[in-house]
């Protein structure tokens, strides 16, 4: 039977990509920096060429020289100790007619200057050519001598030789060569390490084997009827499945998400923290009851992650329902009892004393002032989450000495279907407790809440008669934090009724005066609105 061929290993293929590429961009680069570089010579070169030729023809000493019978007598000697300290490689003097009276082979001297190029010389021009002269190929730089009188008597050719411009500029390339060798060699150093590490991250799984896991994986998570979400060490969903969309209603792309973004209240950083996994816990997620289970990803003793398996559970909604009401209200209806168990102390005191009228004028008080709020609360709101919400922040009020009042003309039916009860619960609590805040302290602290469903919209109110919101601080009220009292661990309140009014499509309105006081006024659509894609 034919073996079957085994594909070629990640490691080698990174290995040997990295050399190839590394080698070709490396002689890419080592051609276009032998190029530069000798142009860079080149140019450098003629330009040494034309100063010295500039200042060779200014020398007095040069000058003087062609007013004898014989100039070679002083320009030989002396051009070639200019050559010898100046590093070029000839310095050639004639008279108008190209006669050599200076030249590196004094067995050229008194023969005519070869090249081509003494025309632009004669007319006066200092300049730069490139041409083969009687040493060979050269870069020149040439000019006129001129007397005394400024007549031109001569001319003077400085150069350097083409081959040795190409010698020094491959010379150079051989050291870019050797630095490119060396550069090679820890491309592939790095190469191998980078493929090791590819490999241990992947635990030595090569791409086919990775491509079939993650065709299986998905195919897994398709069959399974439970939703499965996994998110990594900072919260962020890695991966989600269709059963999981389905169960929370999820229609926007989820992934590399925030979990509290798309699922709030979900747990999981306490996972992350803890490294413990939570088993079939019980929780509200997008108004449905769950069974979740929650189990941390480890690599190498490390929370990297955590993974949360839930199941729909529709057969104790209403218990649920009923034990996180009364969690919701416990505070507050402590906060009742134990007012109401002072006014009993004293209602007994009044009576041991004898105090007998005093005694009744305070039952009749206290009679009056919950018959008037009770009768609004059970004949005017008829929504019982949001009845005992009012009450339990009647006894808070109670407790902290503010008038809590509740508007008499205030009218609420039950919720529509598509608000959540504990959005709305949300608001209304943290607008009471956030007036409660501005008024504490105040002899006369009073705070006034409103409500009203009549029309399109549901209008939540809350007055109170504090220090008011400076004008500079309206916008920054809704930010996670910000507190006007400047104070550490405080400013979420607001920073949660934002959220949960923008969630229901709704606005709120600020409208506050120094030292008069502030009105929050929420509005909720009663019906849900259409948002364009």
């Amino acid at each position: 039977m034919k073996r079957k061929k085994l594909p070629m290993s990640l490691q080698t293929k990174i290995i040997g990509s990295n050399i190839l590429n590394t080698v070709f961009i490396i002689s890419i680069f080592l051609v276009i920096s032998l190029v530069i570089e000798y142009k860079q010579v080149e140019k450098q070169r003629g330009n040494q060429a034309l100063q010295l030729a500039k200042t060779v023809a200014s020398m007095p000493t040069v000058i003087l020289a062609f007013e004898h019978d014989d100039p070679s007598k002083t320009l030989q000697p002396l051009m070639n100790q200019i050559r010898r300290e100046t590093g070029a490689q000839f310095i050639v003097v004639g008279n108008r007619d190209g006669l050599r009276y200076a030249h590196p082979d004094e067995k050229k001297l008194g023969l005519t200057m070869v090249g081509g190029d003494n025309s632009p010389a004669l007319k006066g021009e200092f300049y730069i050519s490139k041409a083969k002269g009687s040493l060979g190929q050269s870069i020149r730089g040439k000019g006129p001598i001129r007397n005394q009188q400024g007549e031109i008597v001569g001319i003077i050719s400085v150069g350097y030789m083409i081959a040795d411009l190409q010698a020094d500029a491959f010379q150079r390339g051989k050291e870019i060569g050797f630095i490119s060798l060396i550069v090679v060699m820890i491309g592939i150093l790095a190469s191998y390490l980078l493929a090791k590490n590819i490999r241990r991250t992947t635990l030595g799984l090569e791409p086919h084997e990775m491509t079939s896991l993650y065709l299986e994986r998905n195919a897994i998570l398709y069959s399974i009827k439970e939703g499965i979400i996994s998110v990594d060490k900072d919260g962020y969903i890695t991966m989600i499945n269709q059963s999981a969309k389905e169960l929370l209603d999820i229609q926007e792309d989820s992934l590399n998400q925030k979990i509290e973004m798309i699922i709030p209240n979900t747990g999981v950083y306490r996972v992350l923290e803890s490294g413990k996994p939570d088993r079939d816990h019980e929780i509200t997620l997008r108004n449905r009851d769950m069974i979740i289970n929650r189990t941390p990803i480890f690599d190498n003793g490390e929370v990297i992650g955590v993974v949360s398996t839930f199941r729909d559970k529709t057969e104790i909604n209403n218990m649920l329902e009923t034990l996180t009401e009364v969690q919701r209200y416990s505070e507050d209806l402590r906060a009742q009892t134990h007012e109401f168990s002072n006014k009993l102390y004293v209602l007994s005191g009044l009576l041991q004393l004898g105090k007998h009228d005093e005694a009744i004028e305070m039952i009749q008080a206290e009679s009056e002032v919950h018959e008037s709020q009770n009768k609004i609360i059970f004949d005017q709101i008829f929504d019982t989450k949001i009845q005992a919400l009012l009450l339990g922040k009647l006894g808070k009020a109670s407790e902290k000495k503010i008038q809590f009042i509740i508007d008499e003309n205030s009218s609420m039916g039950p919720l529509p279907a598509h608000i959540p009860y504990t959005d709305v619960i949300s608001i209304i609590g943290n607008l009471i407790d956030n007036a409660f805040d501005a008024v504490e302290g105040n002899k006369t602290g009073e705070v006034t809440f409103f409500a009203i469903d009549l029309g399109e919209d549901l209008i939540i109110e809350v007055y109170d008669n504090g220090p008011g919101i400076p004008v500079k601080e309206t916008d920054k009220i809704f930010e996670t934090g910000f507190s006007t009292k400047g104070e550490k661990n405080r400013g979420y309140g607001l920073a949660i009724v934002k959220q949960a009014i923008d969630k229901l499509q709704g606005n709120i309105e600020v409208k506050s005066k120094s030292g008069k006081g502030s009105i929050l006024t929420v509005y909720l659509p009663k019906k849900r609105r259409n948002v364009a894609n």
